[in-house]
């Protein structure tokens, strides 16, 4: 009886002790995952970035101005370094006089053109808005009711509708971006009155974590929830 006994109880707690070293392992290998990937992911899209623009702006160099013609070997970032250097420059000349006159004749040849003329509005108008030293679009998170009542998304408002839009209602309406998920470039327009809107004290930079990561990365509370404005 104690013959068989012993061994039986050697076996179980070896068995014991090989789970445990089992699970702490696991548990390290998990813990090693969630130190490295999200460094190794944002190292990797940003060497794709630099890639990327050292491709599109280095054959635009002249050989002889390109430090790389000199050296046995590349830089990685001379193309954005270079593309930096060029905006500022650009943005230095269309600040003088002679870079606001240069300006003013092109676009004035651009409203010329029927189809380019639209393309290029529209998108200077985006740019001035978002980027704009007074910008004040796509920096408010708000919660509403979309597609139906009682279901919640996540929005941003980008201004404040005008023109016919915001004349057909007798108070403020707000227009509100509504990403989608997990890919915030693509999503819908919604013009809604400021009242069913509710406005969060999470940041915008929150707020597109929240979306693209699918509800997974949730922001830390800042406070209670604001109270509901909706009258019905």
């Amino acid at each position: 009886m104690d013959d068989t006994t012993v061994p039986s109880k050697e076996a179980e707690e070896t068995r014991v002790r090989r789970s445990g070293l089992m699970a702490r392992l696991r548990g390290y290998f998990m813990a090693g995952i969630l130190v490295t990937a999200p460094t190794g992911i944002t190292c990797y899209l940003a060497w794709l970035f630099l890639v990327f623009v050292d491709d599109k702006v280095k054959p635009l160099i002249p050989a002889r101005y390109n430090p790389e013609y000199y050296l046995p070997f590349s830089i990685p970032g001379l193309g954005l370094i270079i593309l930096l250097l060029g905006l500022t420059a650009v943005g230095m000349l269309a600040a003088g006089l002679i870079g606001r006159t240069l300006l003013r004749i092109g676009e004035s040849i651009v409203q010329r053109m029927p189809i380019v003329r639209g393309v290029y509005s529209a998108s200077k108008q985006v740019i001035e808005t978002v980027v704009g030293q007074n910008a004040t679009s796509f920096r408010e998170v708000v919660l509403i009711e979309f597609p139906r009542r009682e279901c919640w998304v996540i929005g941003f408002i980008t201004g404040v509708a005008k023109g016919e839009i915001g004349k057909l209602a007798d108070e403020e309406v707000v227009n509100v971006f509504v990403p989608t998920t997990p890919n915030p470039t693509g999503g819908y327009v919604l013009f809604l009155p400021r009242r069913e809107v509710i406005p969060l004290k999470m940041s915008v930079e929150d707020g597109l974590k929240l979306v693209v990561s699918m509800g997974i990365v949730t922001p830390p509370d800042p406070g209670a929830l604001p109270a509901r404005r909706r009258g019905a």
